[in-house]
């Protein structure tokens, strides 16, 4: 990057007065030196390093270095005009072995981007400079504990030694220790990459396409909580919704943000116990808060030798509903379906008395299937999309299957989020991570209930299938015109894909609206793209109002 850029983005920094720029303030000596001695060895007894990780090898393993701006790429086929912007997907890289134990939600955040501009490809690849990876890159290794150390007694071990270098200001917490590896949202002229652990990051696209992490977001200081990873932002008003979870009360907390992006007073969510709550969803008048039994419990972990989180079959899944714009949960309704977990949504709307909710509805996850020693292959947690009811008036709630396992990310024309649409697409899984194809459903057609597997008939108007060896990431719908005007799926769809035959990845970009086996255009990459999690698409008019 240029002196020129770095300037530029400095000065845009001293403009936005709510961008944070994280300054933390590690140290070395001899008390960083003795907190790593007594790791080691407790690590050394505790934890057995000859098992591979599956979650470092492979595609899933990281790349070590960041890629500058390479430009002209091969393309085959042709890049559509609405496809100028910016294409990124984040996921876990980690830059530093792990001392210990790794679990997949656990790298930092890496950004895989490719910038369109009139027909031609440019990709970059960099991390989003958290104050987690500043500081491990001053240590030059990996000092923050892992998700993947949170099982039994040695996790318990684990967690106090990053307390005990906090304590002892080894390690800086100021800034928050998140990764911002999951997502993104782009809200009042900032793309920001997310974690649901700390808050958001303010990501810069600048012209040649690369990238630069501007700082923290805090709202001038009114965000003190953790922030999700999947806020939504209603395309009607251009405000955004958000919440974040926390282990102690308030387990779950409430905002809203102006279109002016300034964020209102909070309002806590009171439920019972500290949950996982990954996402949530917005209709027109209403947020919807997804209170699901997959549990924060420590003290199990330690008696049992379990993992931190832990689902609860007993439960039931509640869901509770509340106006948009109340200033505290007393108007909430909360409904009771049967023992779910639900990690993504993919719309809600309102039909007379009933909000709808279209979800990937999930049986008994086990999120230690995601950690340390796993086999290739894996038993997927069933994920199936549902349509989900809930009744305003009568307090009913219902729910109805829509498909057959597996599959999830799903994703729609977000120029209908929070209002009623047709059409969603979904990523196919072989195993929890490893996505085959995308598909799509009509939900104006009834499900086929003959059908074992997925296949085109039904409601699945199509699959576009990525060939054996070959394994992508969540697909972006693209519309060839922004707005409600248009056909609901007329536009494409854009995907990262590896093939793990040729140790190659590319970029795809297929017809939305007939799914044709013949991808409109296909971007050989000049490095491998490792599997990550969730996608996002800049428009050219966002990034122009970037610096607005």
């Amino acid at each position: 990057m240029g002196e020129a850029a770095a300037a530029t983005a400095v000065e845009d920094i001293q403009k936005g007065t709510a961008v944070v720029v994280p300054a933390p303030r590690p140290s070395k000596g001899v008390a960083s030196w003795a907190v790593d001695l007594l790791e080691r060895l407790v690590v050394r007894l505790g934890h057995d390093k000859a098992k591979s990780l599956h979650w470092l090898s492979g595609n899933f393993a990281p790349v070590r270095d960041e890629t500058p701006p390479a430009a002209g790429l091969p393309v085959r086929g042709h890049l559509p005009e609405c496809l100028n912007g910016e294409f990124v997907r984040v996921g876990p890289n980690p830059k530093f072995i792990p001392v210990a134990g790794y679990h997949w939600f656990d790298g930092d955040g890496m950004i895989h981007a490719m910038r369109i501009k009139d027909g031609k490809a440019t990709y970059v690849s960099r991390y989003v400079k958290t104050s987690r990876l500043k500081q491990e890159e001053y240590f030059g290794g990996a000092k923050f504990m892992k998700i993947g150390d949170l099982k039994g007694f040695f996790g318990l071990f684990m967690v106090q030694m990053q307390e005990l270098r906090k304590k002892l200001k080894v390690l800086d917490a100021t800034y928050g220790i998140g990764t911002a590896n999951t997502a993104f949202i782009y809200h009042h002229g900032k793309l920001m990459a997310l974690s649901e652990a700390d808050k958001p990051y303010v990501v810069k696209v600048l012209e040649d396409g690369d990238l630069q992490t501007l700082g923290l977001l805090d709202y001038d200081k009114r965000l003190k909580h953790s922030f999700t990873a999947h806020p939504k932002v209603d395309p009607f008003t251009d405000e955004m919704f958000t919440f974040g979870y926390s282990h102690e009360p308030p387990y779950c907390t409430y905002r809203v943000i102006t279109k002016d992006g300034v964020m209102l007073d909070p309002v806590p969510i009171t439920i019972p116990e500290s949950v996982m709550m990954h996402d949530f969803a917005i209709t027109e008048n209403y947020s919807i808060f997804m209170d699901l039994p997959l549990m924060f419990r420590p003290k199990e972990m330690v008696k049992n030798g379990e993992f931190i989180y832990k689902f609860d079959p007993t439960k039931k899944a509640r869901f509770g509903i509340l106006q948009r714009y109340e200033k505290d949960e007393k108007s909430i309704r909360w409904f009771e379906l049967p023992n779910c977990f639900i990690f993504h949504n993919a719309n809600a709307w309102e039909e007379g008395d009933e909000v709808v909710l279209i979800t990937c509805r999930v049986e008994n996850p086990d999120l230690d299937k995601v950690n340390g020693q796993q086999n290739e292959k894996l038993e997927n947690f069933g994920n199936e999309l549902y349509e989900m009811r809930f009744n305003m008036k009568t307090g009913a709630a219902s729910q109805k299957q829509l498909s057959v396992s597996a599959v999830d990310f799903p994703r729609i024309n977000e120029s209908y989020t929070g209002r009623k649409q047709r059409y969603v697409y979904c990523t196919i899984l072989d195993s929890i991570a490893k996505v085959t194809g995308v598909i799509k459903f009509d939900l104006h057609a009834e499900p086929d209930s003959s059908k074992k597997q997925l296949e085109v008939g039904g409601n699945v108007s199509g699959i576009y299938d990525l060939g054996p060896g070959r394994f992508g990431s969540e697909a972006v719908f693209i519309p060839k015109v922004p707005g409600v005007t248009g056909e609901e799926d007329d536009g494409y769809l854009i995907l990262f894909v590896h093939d793990e035959n040729t140790g190659k990845s590319e970029v795809n970009v297929i017809d939305a609206k007939t799914m044709s086996a013949d991808p409109v255009a296909v971007v050989e990459l000049p490095n491998r793209v490792p599997y990550g999690f969730h996608a996002f698409f800049v428009n050219e008019e966002q990034l122009g109002l970037q610096d607005v």
